[in-house]
């Protein structure tokens, strides 16, 4: 029974080294809040093995622009939420496919799905088969409002939540006009929250033995982030609403005009204030000015006397003083200037890994460095099905 397929001599080395070095994954997720989660692990060395339908794989490969490599059939969006990973496919609605699924948990540690609520159930993989499978299994399941609940089986992409659970509110230049992140950001907060729940359920069964079900959602994620905002109306009674490129509780506190542009200033207690308005030439003991309540109360005309003194000099001048009086102060920059930045490099936050396609490509790098692995070998985002050889040959070993 072969029911992956693979591209010719596409086996790939995996170093399992890290935290995870001994963790098997079994990545049934598609589009990016599992894909991401999954990658996570394998960033701390897990065996990820991603499972992908043989008719087109993971529906992300086909999100673009852009689209690279010689036919421009490669989404970098796929790339963003896949490496070190091995690719499979497998048709999960054959016997064939349920056979090897089976197979797979039976060696796994770990299990992530992103169906809607029912998907694996109608699939003969329901949690109690799973753990009858594997009872040390740990499933991890991301919905998009949560598996159960008045409203549990709705499908959520990432602006729907955003918007659902309030983020979108609180974002944009006015109450009135509501923005979305730029980035999709409840997808990846579902993925960053679904793996820490997954390194909590498997530190959990070593001493139990036994696994256990991880639930996030896509608002689940977005409402775990409210912090003080979230206070702000339970404990506080006020509703919070977007108030531009400024702080909601903290004065001075965000983007300013000067002479060539903008730059951010973060004076988050008043010894930096003191430091911000000596530089700018501002009493920071006037009556309106000498308390956090005090600036954030006459916010509006603070913005206007700093600016109008920030607009002098250039933001390199302003960067060089602010920097000198140690006052948190930083550029807007794109992305290309951010991952040409010698420090964003210099954390490993850019990884160079080979493509079996594209060749040596730079990818973003995981946000995490532990001391003794800077020499962790990332490996590349699959091609559909490239790993099939190789799962099996190590499926077929283990089974031994």
């Amino acid at each position: 029974m072969r029911e992956c397929s693979f591209a010719p001599n596409a086996s790939r080395r995996l170093i399992l080294l890290g935290p995870l070095g001994d963790i098997v994954v079994l990545d049934l997720s598609r589009a990016l809040a599992g894909p991401h989660a999954a990658q996570m692990l394998g960033d701390l060395g897990a065996r990820v093995i991603k499972v992908e339908h043989p008719d087109g794989g993971d529906e992300s490969r086909g999100w673009g622009p852009p689209f690279v490599g010689p036919d421009h059939e490669i989404s970098t969006y796929f790339l963003a939420a896949n490496r070190n990973k091995q690719s499979i496919a497998v048709d999960l609605k054959s016997a064939d496919g349920k056979q090897l699924i089976e197979r797979l948990v039976r060696q796994s540690d770990v299990l992530i799905e992103n169906f809607r609520t029912g998907v694996l159930d109608r699939l003969g993989f329901s949690v109690e088969r799973l753990h009858e499978l594997n009872p040390r299994l740990v499933i991890l399941s991301i919905t998009g409002f949560g598996h159960d609940g008045p409203e549990g089986g709705r499908p959520g992409y990432d602006q729907i939540a955003q918007g659902e659970a309030g983020l979108m509110s609180l974002t944009g230049p006015s109450p009135d006009e509501p923005y979305r992140v730029g980035a999709s950001i409840a997808d990846l907060l579902a993925g960053i929250h679904g793996a820490y729940g997954v390194t909590g359920a498997l530190y959990e069964r070593e001493r139990t033995g036994r696994g256990r079900v991880v639930r996030t959602s896509l608002l689940a994620a977005i409402t775990g982030v409210h912090a003080y905002h979230g206070t702000a109306w339970t404990v506080g009674g006020k509703v919070p609403a977007a108030g531009g490129n400024h702080h909601a509780s903290i004065a001075p506190y965000g983007a300013f005009r000067c002479a060539d542009g903008m730059l951010q200033i973060a004076a988050a207690n008043d010894g930096q204030w003191k430091k911000v308005a000596t530089l700018l030439g501002i009493d920071p003991d006037a009556a309106k000015y000498a308390t956090n309540r005090d600036r954030f109360v006459h916010r509006d005309e603070l913005i206007a006397d700093m600016e109008k003194a920030l607009s002098a000099h250039d933001r390199a001048h302003w960067l060089a003083r602010l920097g000198e009086e140690g006052v948190p102060a930083g550029a807007i920059r794109t992305l290309d200037e951010v991952y040409a930045w010698d420090q964003t490099r210099s954390q490993g936050l850019v990884v160079e890994v080979e493509h079996p396609v594209l060749g040596t490509i730079e990818l973003p790098g995981p946000p995490l460095r532990f001391d003794g692995l800077e020499g962790f070998e990332h490996t590349a985002p699959p091609a559909l099905g490239q790993d099939g050889d190789a799962v099996l040959a190590w499926l077929e070993e283990r089974e031994r």
